[in-house]
């Protein structure tokens, strides 16, 4: 049975935010986690509309940084100041699906499709830090092209250290089962990822060969999730933890941000309970911190 430094928070774009993390990391101390993905353009020029740019992770534990684009110099530079900035690891998204970064940008799952820059970027990313490197990819880049076995032995060859595989293609998106192989025999350890959120997925990718498993989606509205895979987690009033994450927010990004940021975790949270799709309403509607402080005291019945 896998540990708790073997399941990994992944990487969701505008969703795993440090306030985010900050609220997983009470859950789960050990557990991994890796930063929604960052802009080796934006990093490098640290563009001052982008919080994450600017991101301390010297407080943040076990914490990988990732990174996207497809411009080798500017990768192994994004990578230095990561590294800088306090990053235990560095994580290479090459598995992205969405157009603006898979076709319009060059990066992400379309490195699947261009394994011989895949190879630069890794190769100039590993030599550029002192601390470990990751890969994050797909099966493929749909059903005639899953040569997922072929990036994998690359990343080896480079000096990536491990990768994470997600069960889908990118033709796929996220539509259908994940569907993950057996990676026995792969050169370096995978993390399984796509659809796993109960103890019997970890112990069913276990079988397969994998060195651990990633946890995405099933973290909506659930940062106790790596935790409750585990069984480690106790009895939760989750309407204080959402006043947390909004705390959280308001600090990290100011009220004029936070507040339609925060709208799709209170659905999130909400999602399944009685009169529910009323308090979306109400919150959708809500520009002030302290009355939306009052619409989620109400609806969870805090006092």
């Amino acid at each position: 049975m896998f540990s708790q430094n073997q399941i990994f928070a992944a990487p969701l774009a505008g969703i795993t935010d440090k306030p985010f993390r900050r609220l997983i990391r009470q859950f789960s101390p050990h557990a991994p986690m890796v930063t929604e993905m960052i802009s080796c353009h934006s990093l490098v020029g640290a563009h001052k509309n982008c919080l994450r740019n600017f991101d301390n992770y010297a407080d943040e534990g076990n914490i990988g940084a990732q990174i996207f684009g497809a411009d080798v110099r500017l990768m192994a530079e994004a990578a230095k100041i990561l590294e800088n900035q306090g990053a235990q690891w560095i994580d290479i998204n090459m598995g992205c699906p969405v157009p603006k970064v898979a076709t319009r940008a060059g990066a992400g799952a379309h490195l699947m499709r261009d394994h011989k820059l895949a190879g630069q970027i890794m190769s100039a990313v590993v030599g550029a830090v002192k601390i470990p490197v990751s890969i994050k990819t797909r099966l493929g880049w749909d059903e005639q092209h899953k040569d997922w076995q072929n990036l994998i032995h690359i990343a080896a060859d480079n000096g990536v250290r491990f990768a994470a595989l997600h069960g889908r293609t990118r033709a796929q998106l996220y539509v259908g089962p994940a569907v993950l192989p057996d990676v026995h025999d792969a050169p370096i350890p995978i993390i399984a990822n796509g659809d796993i959120k109960t103890a019997d997925d970890l112990l069913r990718v276990e079988r397969l060969g994998f060195s651990g498993a990633m946890i995405g989606r099933g973290l909506l509205g659930r940062p106790w999730a790596l935790a409750e895979a585990l069984g480690d987690v106790t009895q939760k009033n989750i309407g204080e933890i959402v006043l947390q994450h909004l705390e959280y927010a308001l600090e990290y990004y100011g009220e004029k941000t936070a507040i339609p940021m925060f709208r799709k975790h209170a659905a999130w949270y909400s999602a399944g309970m009685p009169n529910s799709a009323e308090f979306r309403i109400k919150v959708n509607q809500i520009t002030d911190a302290d009355v939306l402080k009052v619409a989620i005291r109400e609806f969870w019945g805090i006092i």
